[in-house]
């Protein structure tokens, strides 16, 4: 799972910031956003917007950057992002399926 959301967020990235400044950053899950890919404030909400069209609500960007202080924001790695999301979208899906049902049976 990790490795797909941490494609996704690179094609968002690649979308924000345009590919030609990514084609010389590889992303990775140590990548910082700060001082690796210097997003700016407005790339964080483009970012968001974009996190809250793919996954939904239940992934709020703004409410888990709220929980830090400024240094964690600073140094928050595209990982911490990845970990962030796995754990949304599974606890997600896990609600929506019933006791002892499974994905195919949950819709």
């Amino acid at each position: 799972m990790a490795p797909d959301i941490l494609a996704e967020i690179t094609s968002m990235l690649v979308e924000i910031v345009g590919d030609e400044y990514l084609l010389a950053e590889e992303v990775t899950m140590e990548t910082t956003f700060n001082e690796d890919l210097a997003l700016e404030s407005v790339e964080f909400v483009a970012l968001a917007e974009l996190l809250h069209h793919r996954y939904g609500a239940d992934v709020d960007l703004m409410g888990f950057l709220a929980e830090k202080d400024m240094d964690a924001i600073l140094a928050m790695s595209v990982g911490e992002l990845v970990t962030h999301i796995a754990r949304v979208t599974r606890s997600s899906l896990a609600a929506r399926i019933p006791s002892g049902g499974s994905p195919a049976s949950a819709g």
